[in-house]
């Protein structure tokens, strides 16, 4: 099997596995601060072997200045953003859940235009444009209505994922051990947290990890195996899944949530396609 095939199946794996994650989390049912913090404190434990067999822990031993921001990068991306999902999934819908999160482009370029000096083009309004109008119609089914509390904590997934990617984009550590280590200093912050409340394990929380680790190892790998844009694409209809596994427990959708999914995908795909730059210099 040669590189590119390689890619393009772990790419759909990746599709699968992203896309049922939603689902997953709405059918937990035990408290969702102790849900987040067993899946990300599970999902570091199956990820440090493989920091381990792949010699990526010898990155820290160079770099040891950086463990700060790899604690940001727990906080954020693993957990602040894994309560606003776990909260925001049980207060909302999986199929809400699946369309809202892809609002991750959004937070993306606005976040690398501040903070990372990436230029916007013209082009990427226009299709951002596309995406917003989408989640406006999966979050008030076309009526004008104020937003639920539910889909409001899962729109701040996005910005809390793109956060830490932007924080991640900047250390000098391998893929491999940036997620162990944001899944392990995420997943301890998430434990304090949810010690006064009570731990309640639950089988669905395994079942999170093993969509963490592994989605995050299969992305990585995909991306090293065939172009990123390809691989974007590939995992970009990804709530098609939540949406039809969400149908088969019985959520409502709607034409709006069509519409909307439409537009996202559409829009995601198109802004995925276009060149990264820098702004020029003042």
């Amino acid at each position: 099997m040669n590189k590119e095939t390689e890619g393009t199946l772990l790419a759909f794996i990746g599709l699968f596995l992203y896309g049922i994650e939603p689902v997953v989390i709405k059918a937990n049912p035990a408290n969702p601060m102790s849900f987040a913090a067993f899946s990300a404190i599970i999902a570091s434990f199956i990820l440090w072997p493989i920091v381990f067999s792949t010699s990526s822990w010898k990155d820290v031993k160079e770099n040891p200045q950086y463990i700060p921001k790899a604690v940001l990068v727990g906080i954020f991306g693993t957990a602040l953003a894994y309560i606003a999902y776990s909260y925001g999934a049980q207060l909302s819908t999986a199929i809400n859940a699946s369309l809202i999160t892809r609002a991750e482009v959004l937070f993306s370029f606005v976040l690398a235009y501040i903070l990372l000096r990436e230029r916007i083009t013209r082009e990427q309004v226009l299709w951002s444009v596309l995406i917003l109008l989408g989640l406006v119609l999966v979050i008030t089914q076309g009526k004008p209505v104020v937003p639920k509390k539910g889909d409001l904590l899962l729109l701040l997934v996005p910005l809390f994922w793109q956060s830490g990617h932007i924080i991640a984009k900047k250390l000098p550590y391998n893929p491999f051990l940036i997620a162990a280590f944001r899944n392990t200093f995420g997943g301890i912050l998430l434990f304090i947290l949810a010690l006064p409340q009570g731990l309640e394990f639950s089988k669905f929380a395994m079942a999170e990890a093993i969509i963490l680790s592994l989605g995050q190892v299969i992305w990585y790998l995909s991306i090293k195996r065939i172009n990123l844009s390809k691989a974007t694409a590939i995992i970009t209809p990804a709530p098609a899944v939540a949406i039809g596994l969400a149908l088969l427990l019985g959520e409502k959708f709607t034409g709006y949530h069509m519409i909307g999914f439409i537009l996202i995908t559409i829009g995601t795909l198109m802004v995925s396609r276009i060149k990264s730059e820098l702004k020029e210099p003042a």
